[in-house]
């Protein structure tokens, strides 16, 4: 992992940190010595996840479905570290289904936890964010670009998030707020190990991309790391796709 001085005892905030990316995610800016907030509606994966980084992760069950719950949680946050650095927006959900399947009730809560919570987590959090620069990364995906047939609904949040990302970037630019999405690739989350890598699928990721190692979750949160670090002062509105070259194929 990148050893990044500045981001030591810099408060940072993360969504759905619990499992997967989000995990290491929570492990990089750990690492780094920063001062972690994380949330997920997971509470056991949280809590054995604060238990083994220790005090300076702070864990919080959040269901960020709900309004109420994310503005107390920024608050207390707001209250305890009196100012939050880097915000990630990585929580989300990827039912998959097709269109003859889906209802109304899944379509609007695939919104409500992977865009709307976005944009309520930014609401809150941004007004706590120092005027001498901080950092919101959004995470959006790599299936907005090669749009998946049964996963719709999904691909239409992650397309959301980037054009959320582009006009949040010009609104916040005078405040020295950057504002950028990643966008992942096929990462070798535990979940996706578990439920989706056949040895057929395998072959064919390696074949998309451009290099053909399969992509880990903390490539990813490398990639966070540079955005939330001041080497990345000059870089906004963009979105990283970090997918080993498959958009490219």
């Amino acid at each position: 992992m990148s050893n990044i001085p500045e981001l030591k005892g810099r408060c940072v905030v993360i969504t759905g940190g619990a499992n997967g990316i989000g995990a290491a995610i929570v492990r990089a800016f750990y690492a780094q010595g920063a001062a972690v907030f994380f949330s997920d509606c997971d509470a056991k994966a949280g809590e054995a996840l604060r238990k083994e980084l220790g005090e300076d992760a702070r864990f919080t069950k959040v269901d960020l479905r709900r309004e109420k719950e994310i503005c107390r949680w920024i608050a207390d946050i707001g209250a305890r570290a009196g100012g939050i650095d880097v915000l990630v927006n990585n929580a989300a959900t990827d039912r998959r289904c097709t269109l003859d399947k889906q209802t109304a009730d899944d379509w609007d809560e695939m919104f409500a936890l992977n865009l709307r919570a976005y944009f309520l987590t930014c609401r809150e959090a941004t007004p706590l964010m120092p005027r001498r620069g901080a950092s919101v990364i959004n995470l959006s995906s790599l299936t907005f670009h090669t749009a998946p047939i049964d996963m719709s609904a999904y691909v239409a949040t992650k397309g959301g998030i980037i054009g959320f990302t582009r006009s949040l970037a010009r609104e916040l630019g005078p405040r020295r707020i950057r504002v950028n999405t990643v966008s992942p690739g096929w990462v070798m989350t535990e979940r996706q190990l578990r439920q989706f890598l056949t040895p057929a699928v395998k072959r064919m990721v390696k074949r998309v991309q451009c290099i053909p190692e399969l992509i880990q979750p903390d490539e990813i949160a490398e990639v966070v790391l540079f955005l939330a670090s001041d080497a990345s002062r000059a870089i906004t509105g963009q979105e990283i796709l970090v997918d080993r070259g498959w958009a490219h194929s």
